[in-house]
């Protein structure tokens, strides 16, 4: 890495972990997403109930095969075959589970989280109900504030996980936002997650690549 560029990533780094403990988050750094693996070995005791919310980014890091793997009560939403019903199942049984792993749309230098869902269970289980929840985000999604995060998922992530989806809705042909009613919009509940009652619940994973969208 270029050492210019790893000094700003590293600087900002350190400040976004101790802004990030101010509002009761728990934070981990680490240089690559073949580090993150080995990371959840640490964190997640053999046996727990683990669900996750829809992400590319646990697939890029290996997340979902390691959840596969025995170890765990995997509560697999991607598993072939599920149907609608069974799918709403797994959502509905993840607000009991040990521990739900997802992803965030953008992160901001002061500490916030910023999300946008279609369904919202993603957001749900984030705000209230698994016992903890890990939060895997790569250097792309740190922003400077709110605002900028908000543009950022509406003008960068929700296209591309929409034509992803094969959904369609305005973005999918202008590659940004329109604010659209669509009906296959997935852009149903924008959360800003500003803190958490309840210190270390929310564990939040930080690496220092490119990952998801």
């Amino acid at each position: 890495m270029n050492p210019n560029k790893k000094w700003w990533i590293d600087i900002n780094l350190e400040t976004l972990k101790k802004n990030l403990e101010l509002r009761n988050f728990e934070c981990f750094i680490v240089d690559k997403k073949e580090d993150i693996v080995p990371l959840l070995e640490k964190i997640i005791e053999k046996g727990s109930v683990v669900s996750c919310g829809g992400s590319m980014t646990l697939f890029e890091c290996g997340v979902i095969d390691f959840l596969r793997n025995g170890k765990f009560n995997f509560l697999d939403r991607y598993k072939e075959g599920l149907s609608g019903d069974e799918l709403g199942e797994i959502y509905r049984k993840s607000f009991w589970a040990d521990y739900y792993i997802m992803s965030s749309n953008a992160i901001t230098l002061d500490g916030k989280l910023i999300n946008i869902d279609g369904n919202g269970n993603r957001l749900a289980a984030l705000m209230f109900g698994p016992k903890n929840v890990i939060v895997i985000v790569g250097i792309n999604k740190l922003v400077l504030n709110e605002q900028e995060g908000i543009n950022r998922v509406r003008n960068i992530a929700s296209p591309m996980n929409a034509k992803r989806l094969s959904k369609n809705t305005p973005c999918t042909s202008s590659g940004k936002c329109h604010d659209c009613l669509s009906q296959d919009c997935i852009c149903s509940h924008i959360v800003v997650t500003r803190r958490h009652p309840v210190k270390g619940r929310i564990k939040i994973i930080i690496v220092k690549e490119e990952l998801g969208f």
